[in-house]
């Protein structure tokens, strides 16, 4: 009950945000989807870092840690550091100046001017919003996941070792109104929340403050919700560094030196229990790691990105962004992997449902290492991670859909502003209930779900990139570059048992030697390809638009 009384106080002051926001809520389609481009740098680096810092980031980093090891952080946080801000600052900007101008709202709207074709949009917005979908599947997967395995079992130690006991059930001990299907929600809830009601409720609460606060709402949410996942991140780390520090220190110095023991030294101590491949890369090949990096610059095509983007008040509001956020996944991603590399240590015993469940690692570990009462105020920390970034993509979605097909489609003079906002609000309640009946079913590893949604981005980033930089960009090259990106992600897609191998990787042989490369290269090389051979074989755009875009 204490962890649930504090998810619940917890969830009602994110609604209070909400309806508060909603107060100061402009009767304007601008100020609903763009906060009326007032965004300052402070919560502009707030909102960017609680998008792009989602489920997969807490919960996914911490479970592939668990199974792979330190090499985690090399292959995706350090270079996002680097990649993120480089893309804050080389395309964000622009793509600032240029919605301002010409009164973007949408990717779609900025790429159907940039290459002179009215259908582009027709081609991008399923495969935006499909990729999209994923995306927010991880983020309710991970929060029914998270709340489910707080409020189960209970923790006992057992000859210098954390063990977990879950309950027994009988029959007739729940409601009758969990007591159904082949297991029914309560027992496969072990006496925890059941996932799929816990899931609800999550997408109901992010649901209704986007729903009544739109972007503004958003944009503070996310701000208190980063806050509130940093600090507890923080203090989540420290909390479990020196439970299990204590539980190894203590055969050599004894209960009481263990526990007075310096942070460090208990860390030096956790670390010689955990098995040396978890602390190597040894079993990632070189070509391997190099290509995961190209999956970071995902972020330059996200959707929701870009509208948060356009939200900022000037070209000065990207400042901070660019300089803090290395800083900050840094902060975020260090103790979420090493509390994954933790877990394989003889320090704690894993029971055999959470080894076979990497999402759930980091929801065990908080509760059975923090105790109740913190316990309560971390969980509340994952959930903010997840839900700062479940509001921005719904959000976005609605914004497509309303913008690019039917008030574009439909004629702008053909609503007013207030039926514009009520058509935004309507879909994106549709897509919160498609995703939450999608996540019902078998659930993926929230990172290797992540890293092929992040992926079919990654492939899309060329055009973004070409269609800022490059003058010799051409409508059919575009063309050829979306389809040579999603075709080739489908078709690995498939190869990959739809991520059902979470190792999954593209296999080539030169010289009797195999070398393993992510998907995402063979993706990004296939767009890369298909854009410049095509572009340089179709007629150069004309000289308005490249006035338009490129003035000497």
């Amino acid at each position: 009950m204490t962890q649930l009384i504090i998810i619940a106080v917890y969830l009602s002051l994110l609604l209070g945000l909400g309806l508060f926001s909603n107060r100061l809520l402009k009767s304007t389609s601008s100020d609903y989807m763009l906060a009326s481009h007032s965004i300052g740098p402070f919560l502009l680096l707030m909102s960017i870092f609680g998008t792009t810092m989602t489920a997969f980031a807490l919960v996914g980093s911490t479970g592939e840690a668990f199974k792979e090891g330190v090499v985690v952080y090399g292959m995706l946080a350090s270079s996002s550091g680097i990649i993120h801000s480089l893309c804050f600052f080389l395309i964000g900007v622009k793509l600032w100046s240029w919605g301002r101008k010409y009164h973007y709202r949408t990717q779609i709207q900025f790429f159907r001017d940039r290459v002179q074709s009215d259908k582009i949009g027709l081609l991008l917005f399923p495969i935006l919003v499909g990729l999209i979908v994923p995306y927010l599947l991880i983020g309710v997967m991970a929060s029914g996941g998270v709340i489910n395995s707080v409020t189960q079992g209970r923790v006992v130690k057992e000859d210098g070792r954390v063990v977990v006991k879950n309950p027994t059930f009988e029959e007739g001990t729940f409601p009758a109104w969990l007591e159904h299907g082949e297991k029914g929600f309560a027992d496969g809830s072990k006496g925890g929340v059941p996932r799929p009601i816990a899931s609800l409720v999550i997408c109901g609460v992010v649901l209704l403050y986007v729903f009544f606060g739109g972007m503004r709402g958003t944009a503070w949410a996310n701000a208190f919700q980063t806050v509130v996942f940093m600090i507890l991140g923080v203090v989540t780390f420290f909390v479990i560094a020196t439970k299990l520090g204590t539980t190894a220190l203590t055969p050599e110095l004894g209960e009481e030196a263990a526990q007075s023991a310096g942070v460090w030294h208990q860390i030096q101590a956790i670390s010689e229990h955990v098995p040396e491949e978890k602390l190597t890369r040894t079993h990632v090949s070189k070509l391997k790691f190099f290509t995961y990096m190209l999956v970071p610059f995902s972020v330059g095509m996200f959707p929701h990105l870009f509208q948060h983007w356009l939200t900022a008040k000037s070209a000065n509001s990207f400042k901070l962004p660019v300089i803090a956020h290395p800083i900050f996944i840094m902060i975020v991603w260090v103790p979420c992997v090493l509390v994954g590399v933790w877990a394989t240590s003889d320090l704690i015993s894993i029971p055999p449902p959470i080894k076979a469940n990497p999402n759930i690692v980091l929801p065990f570990m908080v509760k059975n290492l923090a105790g109740p009462l913190l316990g309560g105020f971390l969980t509340a920390g994952i959930l903010a991670a997840i839900m700062s970034s479940l509001d921005s993509q719904f959000l976005c979605i609605g914004t497509i859909f309303t913008e690019d097909v039917v008030v574009h489609y439909g004629g702008k003079g053909r609503f007013s502003e207030k039926q514009v906002v009520t058509m935004a609000r309507l879909f994106i309640v549709a897509v919160v209930i498609i995703t939450y009946a999608l996540s019902l079913y078998e659930p993926r590893r929230v990172f290797t779900l992540g890293v092929w949604c992040f992926s079919g981005f990654s492939a899309l980033f060329p055009l973004i990139c070409a269609a800022v930089y490059w003058r010799r960009l051409t409508k059919w090259g575009a063309y050829a570059c979306v389809l040579a990106a999603i075709g080739s992600w489908i078709y690995l897609f498939v190869q990959s048992d739809f991520a059902r191998n979470a190792r999954y990787t593209v296999d080539f042989t030169i010289g009797g030697a195999t070398y393993q490369t992510m998907p995402v290269a063979s993706m990004v090389l296939s767009s890369v390809l298909a854009m410049v051979i095509v572009s340089l074989l179709t007629r150069p755009p004309d000289d308005a638009t490249l006035s338009r875009f490129f003035p000497d």
